[in-house]
């Protein structure tokens, strides 16, 4: 697989060719700001394969910063039955 890469001014001005070879799926493009990569376009088939994968990569970080921040500062938790209620509340978590 082809990875471009360019420069996110450069980016703005050649959008359309970015769409172009994403979508073929024939190319990747990565856009970096200020010599940083800092988003990759894929074709749209990709994406959607990889979705599972995305959430489960980015709940991973999330707990991953989370854990970190506790480490900092241990008196930040809460206890569990409050957490587990708020999700039960918000229709997040079934009881």
């Amino acid at each position: 697989m082809l990875v471009k890469t360019l420069d996110s001014n450069k980016a703005r001005t050649q959008w359309r060719e970015i769409l172009d070879s994403a979508s073929s799926g024939n190319m990747d493009v990565v856009v970096e700001r200020y010599g940083k990569p800092v988003v990759a376009v894929i074709a749209y088939v990709d994406y959607v394969a990889l979705q599972e994968e995305i959430d489960d990569l980015r709940a991973t970080r999330r707990a991953a910063e989370a854990y970190e921040a506790w480490k900092q500062d241990p008196g930040r938790a809460e206890p569990w039955e409050e957490v587990e209620a708020e999700l039960v509340a918000e229709g997040l978590l079934d009881e």
